[in-house]
Order: C-alpha cells, then sequence, then structure tokens
C-alpha cells in the first residue's frame, strides 16, 4: 500500500463529515468512491491529498503520516484531477500540461523547464490525445478536450497516485470512457494507483477494482464491484430500487434503476 487511510474522522466544526472511513490505495489498482450527494466522498479525497486535516485516524504516504511531508514533495507524490481547472490568465494547453512538472523544478524562474520536462509532456499529450491541440488556449477547448488536459497536467507529474474528484462529471459517454481508459493503461502499463470519486455506478463497475460505497459520512460497503454492488446495499445507499445484472461484454455489474408507478 502506497496511500492508505484507516478510521479517517473529518469535522467541519461540530458537524463530523466522514466518520471512521478506511481506504487504501495499492500499485496497478482502480478504485472507486460511489455516494449520493453529501455522502463525504470528495472531502474524504481532499483528506488523503493532505488539504483537509483530520480529526482523528490516519493518512499515511508510504507509511509515513502525510502530514509529516511538504506540498512539493506531496505533490510528486500525489496528483489531483479535479472537475474544473482555475486559469486566471490565457494559456496554452501545452503550458498548462508543462504546469504538472513544477513540482520538480529546481529553478523556480522564468524557463525552468529542462528538456526531460518538454519530452515528458510531448508523451503525455500523445497519451491522452492533445498533441495537435498543444498550442490552442485552454478556454477554447471543448469541456472532453479540457478535461483530457487536466488529466493530461496530472499525468505529466509521473505521481505514482491519481486522485480524481468526479473526473468525468459533464462528459459525453465517449469522452468518459476514454479518459477513464486512459487512467487504467497507467496504472496497468506503470502500476500507478488511483482513485476517482463518482456519481456513476456503472463507470465504476466498468473500470474499478475496488469500490468504497458511502453514505452520510460512513462506509456502508468496501470490495470488489461484483461483491459488494448488490440491490439490497445500492437501494441502502441511494433509496432507489435497481436491477444488476451482468454487463454482456466484459462481464462487470450493470446497475439499471427500477422505476414503478
Amino acid at each position: 500500500m502506497i496511500l492508505e487511510a484507516k478510521d479517517v474522522v473529518i469535522k467541519y466544526g461540530d458537524l463530523v463529515a466522514v466518520a471512521g472511513v478506511s481506504v487504501a490505495l495499492k500499485p496497478g489498482e482502480i478504485s472507486s468512491i460511489i455516494g449520493p450527494n453529501g455522502a463525504g466522498k470528495s472531502t474524504l479525497l481532499r483528506a488523503l491529498n493532505g488539504y483537509l486535516p483530520i480529526a482523528d485516524g490516519t493518512v499515511k504516504l508510504n507509511d509515513q503520516p502525510i502530514d509529516r511531508f511538504s506540498r512539493r514533495t506531496i505533490g510528486r507524490h500525489i496528483a489531483v484531477v479535479a472537475q474544473e481547472a482555475e486559469l486566471r490568465f490565457p494559456i496554452t494547453v501545452l503550458e498548462f500540461v508543462m504546469g504538472g512538472r513544477y513540482a520538480w523544478a529546481t529553478n523556480a524562474a522564468w524557463g525552468w523547464e529542462t528538456q526531460r520536462d518538454l519530452q515528458i509532456v510531448e508523451d503525455v499529450l500523445a497519451e491522452t490525445e492533445l498533441t495537435n491541440l498543444s498550442g490552442r488556449l485552454m478556454n477554447q477547448l471543448s469541456g472532453g478536450e479540457r478535461q483530457r488536459a487536466v488529466l493530461a497536467r496530472a499525468l505529466a507529474t509521473e505521481a505514482p497516485i491519481l486522485l480524481l474528484d468526479e473526473p468525468t462529471a459533464n462528459l459525453d459517454l465517449s469522452h468518459q470512457s476514454s479518459l477513464l481508459a486512459v487512467v487504467r493503461a497507467r496504472c496497468d502499463k506503470q502500476k500507478v494507483a488511483a482513485l476517482f470519486v463518482t456519481h456513476d455506478i456503472n463507470l465504476a463497475a466498468q473500470f474499478a477494482d475496488v469500490v468504497l460505497l458511502m453514505r452520510g459520512g460512513r462506509a456502508v460497503e468496501s470490495g470488489r464491484p461484483a461483491n459488494v454492488l448488490r440491490p439490497d446495499v445500492l437501494e441502502q445507499i441511494f433509496g432507489v430500487r435497481v436491477l444488476v445484472d451482468a454487463h454482456p461484454i466484459s462481464g462487470a455489474p450493470r446497475v439499471t434503476p427500477v422505476h414503478t408507478q
């Protein structure tokens, strides 16, 4: 295990947002957190990156408490993919993705990037199919292209851990699958450990090795998709009846809501 949270409690004042949740990320595996709005999914994700303090429990990076590391060191080990990139001024795709190399810069002055940085970024642009868009401004991209650029910036860090917060929100089916397919390939080929938060149960079933289901800040079930994506559990979490069968091609669980009049 390279990133592990154990019995984590997170509070906002007197409000308990996450109550005693544990999760462990392993090289080569994709984990997913599923749950309704307010379940504590994104809050837990931010604590895993050291952005949020925890009230109890532990978060460890390579067996050391994460609060012992500097932000730059954490940035070399953990890359975050958020839903939207906040851009305060016009920037090209190439420049935006190059920002992922900043944690490794030895000289923070202008022109800090090395030839190796440039090669890594070129490779990542090809990996995410953005080479032809490298000179375009980020605010000129479609939603799918923009989100691929956000993923490319994270991949450019070469971090062994990827944390993705609703990475496929507002993307069409094609872009959802292609983005997570890139993450899957990274995990398979380079033994990256990835965790993504999603509302899409079927995407988690298709791409995740381990699924953590949360409700009200608590873990309800955790395990392989085929073991935990059961009608009784999903009805408990989402309050709706579902049909769970096997995807005809992949064999992964396929979840369909059942609406009765």
